[in-house]
């Protein structure tokens, strides 16, 4: 199983999880995927977009299934930005007939919709551009954050991507790894694409889980109505509802 974080977000923010799973389901593994741009996966050429990081998914799906222990991919599980990243690898994989079955796709806390760019993740492109340090510590950062207005735990996960200074000058301290425009281009892809095809019509033999979390917005009531009769009509689809807000794992 793929795993694909939200954006700003890498692989290792679903670690604790992926364990769990694959404790309760030992005949499966994960693969915590650092999408472009994001954790390890740096210096990759653009465009930065949806179909860029799904091709990049591809080529790893390959991979992994033709080395030495051939592990084919049947599965895969995106948390919000992650998560139309996985229904468009679905659409991907369901038209290629070489590639193997993909089992269960698992969008978490996501819409399929297309809409203008906007939340807080649109949001915190602006700290990366006006706050972009050096910093001295990680508190500094993250209080850096809370200055534009989100909360500190926010902060303290936006943490995780900072990196000391790479240069041969006296200037020390830690900068955000994340290149903003990077990051705008994506989240201007994943604002543009609709990806209800996937929803409503999977490939013969998988599964498509939508995960609604109690406490917030994403996912509307209009979406979750929509995929239960989505549901009803091809017994392909489901939707999970589970309590908490936007950061469910």
């Amino acid at each position: 199983m793929f795993v694909l974080a939200g954006i700003f977000g890498a692989g290792r923010n679903w670690a604790s999880v992926a364990r769990r799973f694959v404790r309760a389901r030992p005949e499966w593994g994960c693969v915590l995927v650092d999408l472009r741009q994001h954790g390890a996966s740096q210096g990759f050429h653009p465009p930065h977009t949806v179909p860029a990081c799904v091709d990049d998914l591809r080529r790893l799906a390959h991979h992994l299934e033709t080395g030495a222990e051939a592990k084919p991919v049947e599965a895969i599980l995106g948390h919000s930005f992650g998560g139309k990243v996985a229904l468009q690898f679905a659409a991907a994989v369901s038209a290629d007939p070489s590639a193997p079955l993909l089992r269960e796709v698992w969008v978490v806390d996501s819409t399929p919709s297309a809409r203008e760019p906007e939340g807080s993740a649109w949001g915190m492109l602006r700290v990366l551009r006006e706050a972009p340090g050096p910093f001295e510590s990680r508190e500094a950062a993250v209080e850096a954050v809370e200055r534009f207005g989100f909360h500190r735990a926010v902060g303290l996960w936006m943490s995780t991507n900072l990196v000391p200074v790479a240069n041969d000058a006296s200037e020390a301290g830690l900068v955000w790894r994340l290149d903003p425009d990077a990051m705008e281009s994506l989240l201007r892809s994943f604002f543009a694409i609709d990806a209800w095809q996937s929803v409503e019509h999977p490939a013969p033999g998988t599964r498509v889980h939508l995960i609604k979390a109690a406490d917030s917005s994403i996912l509307d009531e209009e979406s979750c109505a929509r995929i239960e009769a989505i549901g009803l009509a091809t017994g392909q689809t489901l939707l999970h509802r589970v309590e908490g807000g936007h950061w469910v794992n």
